[in-house]
């Protein structure tokens, strides 16, 4: 009975059958400007003595070389950049504002203050100063003052402060690492890894670029007293925005960084170094390397179609996908034709689409490895039929399944 009722529709709808067949496209990279040979790549210039190193890419978190970026380490005033993170979001959930009012407590100015052996911004104990301003204190001057003062404004303690600190690190993937302080003095239980602070400068550049920005700053001034920005690189390379320095005799000389050239981003991460000097030169010849072997690529941008698929009860036949975001990859140079895209879907697709819906994934492999992938989404909104095609495509769908 079941064949005898398709057959006899057959003639009608074959039309309809032949496109519901017929396989959607694959989505292939965007033509190259220029195809180039492969280059023989080197070992990355591994620092003679940090504890660990990482280089990683921006665009797709893919490590592109490093050296037991997994191991825990002590993070210095890298803590710090955690802790704008925090403050940053509180922002941005309208918790606080940055003309906030910020006291300079006792405690924040006896522990992190001038007569403490670590760095400090110099706000005056018992005073305000601007949330923005003491940001930046922290940020630019490497401030522990600022960043106890912070704390305790945003959470009340420091101690309520580092537990927001580690649930935004368990959001952002930091599984290996642990914050007690907002400020990155040496305490027990307070450490983290290479990798994990490389996931947090990518995130600090990814979801707040303006506070970010404050990392770029060369010097800030307090009262009577202008401080330089630790950071040596911002003044030899002019592709380095960041990220931030860390010294303790605990951890040694660290620093955090990252540089941008066109639309390529590399995250560096140098722990454990013997000179502030030292940290710098690591850290820049990372960076250098990277620049130089691999390359970024804009695969795929927004609103346009990767691929189309048959839709089912909808009055569109066919759904338009494509990408929310840019997709971009970094591959080995002259090694751009060599990607292979696909795309991975449910079974069928039965409508109604908003616009922008996700429907599945587009992933980009190399050497049978996936090194980028995004959602795919609805172009356009397929909006549901009516009646009697909903219950003919009903028909077809059960067909099929059999």
């Amino acid at each position: 009975m079941k064949f005898r009722f398709a057959a006899a529709a057959l003639a009608t709808f074959a039309f309809g059958v032949v496109s519901a067949q017929a396989p959607a496209p694959q989505p292939a990279p965007a033509p190259a400007t220029a195809a180039a040979a492969p280059v023989q790549i080197p070992p990355a210039p591994a620092p003679a003595v940090s504890k660990s190193w990482i280089l990683m890419d921006y665009a797709t978190g893919q490590v592109l070389a490093g050296e037991n970026i997994h191991e825990r380490v002590a993070p210095a005033s890298i803590t710090k950049v955690m802790t704008s993170y925090v403050v940053a979001a509180e922002l941005k959930n309208g918790k606080i504002t940055r003309d906030d009012q910020v006291m300079m407590s006792e405690r924040a100015w006896r522990e992190g203050g001038a007569g403490t052996d670590g760095s400090y911004s110099g706000f005056p104990v018992n005073q305000t100063a601007r949330l923005e301003d003491m940001e930046k204190g922290m940020a630019i001057q490497s401030g522990n003052d600022a960043a106890i003062a912070l704390a305790e404004h945003v959470a009340g303690s420091e101690e309520a402060f580092a537990a927001l600190m580690n649930n935004y690190a368990a959001q952002i993937g930091m599984k290996d690492s642990h914050f007690v302080n907002a400020h990155g003095l040496p305490a027990e239980g307070h450490y983290t890894t290479a990798y994990d602070l490389a996931l947090l400068g990518r995130a600090m550049v990814r979801d707040y670029p303006e506070t970010y920005a404050y990392n770029k700053i060369r010097e800030f001034r307090v009262g009577n007293i202008t401080q330089p920005n630790r950071n040596l690189l911002l003044w030899r390379d002019p592709s380095v925005d960041g990220i931030k320095t860390g010294h303790t005799s605990e951890a040694g000389y660290c620093l955090l960084s990252s540089a941008q050239r066109g639309d390529q981003r590399l995250v560096a991460a140098v722990m454990g170094d013997v000179s502030e000097r030292q940290r710098a030169d690591d850290s820049l010849a990372l960076l250098n390397w990277g620049f130089r072997f691999f390359e970024t690529h804009r695969l795929y941008e927004p609103g346009k179609a990767v691929a189309q698929q048959k839709v089912w009860k909808g009055k569109a036949d066919e759904v338009q996908l494509g990408v929310a975001q840019p997709l971009l990859v970094s591959v080995p140079r002259g090694r751009y034709e060599e990607l292979k895209p696909s795309i991975d879907l449910p079974k069928q697709l039965v409508a109604p689409f908003k616009q922008g819906q996700a429907v599945g994934t587009v992933k980009v492999t190399l050497d049978g490895k996936v090194i980028a992938q995004a959602p795919l989404v609805a172009v356009q909104a397929v909006e549901e039929a009516g009646f009697f095609k909903r219950l003919w495509d009903a028909f077809w769908m059960w067909w099929k399944s059999e």
